[in-house]
Parts: C-alpha cells; structure tokens; sequence
C-alpha cells in the first residue's frame, strides 16, 4: 500500500478491475490501522457523488480496536479516471468485484477473522445487495447503514410513470443525462466554504452533484426492487436515518436537521425487507449522512452504534448468553402418581 491523499496514518491499495467501453477501471481501498493488531475490521462503502473523506467515522472504529477500510468504488472519488463518466453503473452487480476484493483482502491477505460493513446511502443499497448474495459464505459478520437509498424521493404517482419511461430509455441510450435541478442545498450544509463544517474534495463531492444518467438511474431502480422483493441477509442489520424528511424548495435552517435527500418514512418501511434480524434507529435532528449531522446528534449516533455493535457484533470467541429453560411442568406426573 501507498500513503493516501489524507496522509498518514492512511493507506491506499488500487485494485485493478480490467476495463469496460470507457477504457481502464479501478477501485481504491483506504486503510487505517488500529494502535494494536486487532483481527477485528471495518468495510466502510460511501453513497452517491461521494467518497471516503470522513476520518472522525474512522477514529470512532480505530479507538474501539477495528481496523478500519474504506472502499471508493469505481468511477467515485479516488477511483474516478479522466475518461470516465462519474459515477456511472449498468448495474449495481457492477460493483461487486471490488467488494468482493476489498473482502478477500480484509480477511485473507490482511488476516481478519471479523468484518463490519457499513453501508451510506447509495453504499448501503449496494452492500444489502451484495451481502444477500454472498450469504453463507461468513464474509460479512454485521451490517451498519447509514441513510441507505431504499426509495427514490418522489410521490408514487410521479415515480411509476418516470421509471417505467427509462426502462426503455437505458438499453438505447445507457450514459444519457436526465436533466434534474438541484439547488444543492445538502452540499452547501456541508462544506465549509458554504454553511458547513466540512472540508472535502469539491471535485470528487461537488455541492451539486454530477449528472444524473438513464443507465445509472435504471440500475439504482432495479436494485432498489430486488431489496423490496425481500433478501436474505444471514447478519445482524442497524438500519439508521433521520426522524424528518426535507422537502423546501428554499432555504431552510432545517436543512440542517433534516434529510434533504431520502425520504426517510422509505427507509423504515422497506428495512424489514433485509433479513430476519433489523434494528432501526432514528435520530431527532440527523441529516442524510448521520456522521456528518450536528455533534450533538452525531455523538448519539455514534453512542448507538457503539451499543449496538457491543451486543450483535461481539469480538469472535465471545460466549453465548445461556437461555434459561422453562421450569418442567410435573403436573401430569403428579396426577399419573395418584392415580
């Protein structure tokens, strides 16, 4: 590995992903590692114009004992090349070589035995998806989403008719753009050269967004009906977003306490949908990224994650809390016995 743009103490491995009809792919993966070997570790997959930029998310992992990865995806953030479109997918299943990489690598050439993924947004979409698939195999011990993109946020009577418009659309024309109008009210509660608190890369995370495409928007579609279809996923959930959707078309200080981007009602209809074992968390005053809220809801965030991680995603070797039996009814003995 090669020290990353954010500097010691992260890493950065290029995986080489061959190419496709825009020429040479690559996926990036961060590493940090905690102050004392640790067998524990933390895949961190980042949502939609985004990449890996939040060290505070890595601190959080690194003081508890995980080491902690996060995976730029192709054509995101680190893994964006000139001649690529960003962020462009045909499919969500596009993704998962790299993930599928960034898990060998965690658990057989780094040698972990214990692997947290945690999903944001589109991230989460995406995880769900390839954790589903890749059930029984003992790749992922636990599931962490934040905010993930469950829904589009659009009334059902807009959202049908659009979608099934695009079907057709993709096929022909795949790299499209799909005209949208985004004041860019998220990014500029973000970054500090706005009204934010926090410094990233404008070129990788520009305030409004890259352009939307057919191909990109039919794949997110697509997923997004195969997760309410219902999956499988064989590990403990936390799905978490924000109590408040924002729907203003003007500034607001409740863009500030608010998810400006999802619909967050989606969120909690459609998490069951996971798996068998789903805790939901909502937080009074979160935004679309729950790290990125407030410090005082971001310090609930991560006291319930903490929580959480404690009970369903114990180091390995922890032992199993032994089940009281019911006490034996002897009635019928009794009975039997005196008669």
């Amino acid at each position: 590995m090669e020290i990353d743009v954010l500097g010691p103490p992260y890493e950065r491995h290029t995986i080489d992903l061959g190419s496709d009809d825009e020429g040479a792919v690559i996926a990036t993966l961060v590493r940090r590692r905690a102050d004392r070997p640790t067998r524990r570790a933390v895949l961190y997959v980042h949502g939609f114009v985004d990449y890996f930029f939040q060290t505070h998310l890595a601190d959080f992992f690194v003081e508890r004992g995980w080491d902690f990865y996060a995976l730029d995806l192709r054509k995101y953030g680190r893994s964006l090349l000139p001649h690529q479109t960003p962020n462009f997918a045909r499919s969500l299943t596009d993704y998962y070589p790299e993930l599928d990489e960034a898990a060998r690598i965690i658990r057989a050439v780094d040698g972990h035995n214990q692997m947290l993924v945690c999903g944001h947004s589109t991230g989460g979409l995406i995880t769900s998806l390839w954790a589903h698939s890749r059930q029984g195999r003992g790749l992922v011990d636990g599931l962490f989403l934040n905010s993930p993109f469950f829904d589009f946020k659009l009334p059902w009577l807009v959202k049908r008719p659009l979608m099934a418009a695009l079907v057709g659309v993709n096929g022909r024309t795949p790299y499209r753009k799909i005209p949208t109008s985004s004041p860019g009210f998220y990014g500029k509660s973000l970054h500090t050269d706005h009204r934010g608190e926090w410094t990233y890369d404008l070129a990788w995370k520009p305030i409004t967004g890259f352009p939307v495409t057919a191909g990109w928007l039919n794949a997110i579609r697509r997923g997004q009906q195969r997760l309410r279809a219902g999956l499988g996923i064989d590990a403990p959930i936390m799905v978490a977003c924000s109590t408040r959707t924002y729907r203003g078309r003007v500034w607001s200080e409740d863009v500030r306490l608010s998810d400006v981007v999802l619909d967050v009602d989606h969120i909690v209809r459609w998490a069951p949908r996971l798996g068998p074992r789903v805790t939901i968390a909502r937080f009074d005053g979160g935004v679309h990224d729950l790290t990125l809220s407030g410090p005082e809801v971001r310090a609930e965030v991560f006291r319930e994650l903490a929580r959480w991680v404690d009970a369903f995603v114990p180091p390995p070797g922890t032992p199993e809390i032994d089940v009281p039996r019911a006490p034996e009814d002897k009635t019928d003995d009794k009975s039997q016995a005196t008669a």
